[in-house]
């Protein structure tokens, strides 16, 4: 039944108008339809070049020439755009030399740091606590203080001392009575 459906459509196509959905498949494969040929497009003689006026031409001409008005506030806009990208560069070279400047600043205080660093080391090698010690008790008469030597008070004030004299060469400010014997 099918078959005889594919032939009658086949034999009345043209009345149809190429209607070819009615046509059975048999197998796994579409048929793929013919592609219509195109038409081709009926050329059109061209139009023939008329005459424009004088009074056409000459508003035409006025149309297109520039205002001496326009053309003073087309150069000042260019001058301005100019003067604004000329601004823009010295800041932006502006910003690098200062981005450099201060690259350069922190690796000066990197060495910086490093040398205090290592100075204060050396500083803190130096130095014998157990000499300083022997030399505080022998020679300069100072004990360790006892239970009821300390006095506590409270400071009214941060932390900061006043100095009201200079402090003397020799480093001693007051001898005890049993050194200076």
């Amino acid at each position: 039944m099918a078959y005889r459906t594919s032939t009658y459509n086949r034999r009345h196509a043209d009345l149809k108008g190429n209607d070819q959905s009615r046509f059975y498949v048999y197998g796994n494969a579409v048929r793929q339809a013919e592609p219509l040929p195109r038409r081709m497009p009926k050329e059109q003689p061209a139009p023939a070049k008329r005459r424009t006026s004088r009074q056409v031409a000459r508003n035409r001409h006025r149309a297109m020439s520039i205002s001496p008005v326009y053309a003073v506030f087309l150069g000042l806009a260019a001058i301005c755009a100019v003067a604004v990208c000329v601004l823009y560069l010295n800041l932006q070279s502006d910003v690098i030399s200062r981005s450099e400047n201060v690259t350069a600043l922190q690796e000066q205080l990197t060495d910086l740091t490093e040398a205090n660093d290592t100075a204060y080391n050396a500083a803190a090698d130096s130095i014998n606590l157990e000499m300083v010690r022997e030399k505080a008790m022998n020679e300069m008469g100072m004990v360790y203080a006892s239970e009821g030597t300390v006095i506590e008070y409270d400071s009214p004030s941060g932390g900061y001392v006043k100095q009201y004299s200079d402090i003397p060469e020799s480093g001693i400010l007051a001898q005890s009575e049993s050194t200076s014997d």
